[in-house]
């Protein structure tokens, strides 16, 4: 599987545009609609268990799950990142995702969400339904994960 970080810049109008940073290959002939997957992919590609500070990705989809991109949305500081709707949205839109799956990390190595993890789940969450995209998970990857999907905390 072809994994390709994006980033957005402006162009020369000022507006904006996604380009590719970075490809890399990941040895998998499974689609990525399982937690366990995706948080083996993030770990094994960027590290993701292993960042100091907490960063939050965007994984885009088609309908039939295929993975169109990943975009690294946030870097914060050892215990805070920041889920903007508006940046999100805009990632998403400009790759023409249908769905996404957002994942952020615990430096401490807690999986488990703090409140301000799942209020920001939440505002996203509405968002993504009246914009017609699925948010097929939300996990939180430490020394494990914590998927909002396995736990049925999907549903506000």
């Amino acid at each position: 599987m072809r994994i390709v970080l994006y980033k957005t810049i402006l162009d020369e109008n000022k507006c904006c545009k996604i380009v590719g940073t970075e490809m890399q290959t990941y040895q998998t002939d499974k689609k990525l609609n399982d937690p366990k997957r995706v948080f083996e992919l993030m770990c094994a590609v960027f590290q993701h268990n292993k960042q100091s500070e907490e960063y939050l990705y965007m994984l885009c989809f088609t309908t039939d799950c295929k993975l169109l991109g990943v975009f690294e949305l946030s870097h914060g500081s050892v215990d805070t990142t920041i889920y903007n709707p508006r940046e999100i949205f805009q990632k998403a839109f400009l790759c023409n995702a249908t769905g996404i799956i957002l994942v952020h990390n615990h430096p401490s190595g807690s999986i488990m969400p703090s409140k301000a993890d799942i209020d920001a789940y939440y505002r996203i969450k509405k968002a993504a339904d009246i914009m017609g995209v699925s948010v097929f998970d939300n996990i939180i990857i430490g020394d494990s994960y914590y998927s909002f999907h396995e736990k049925n905390n999907m549903d506000s």
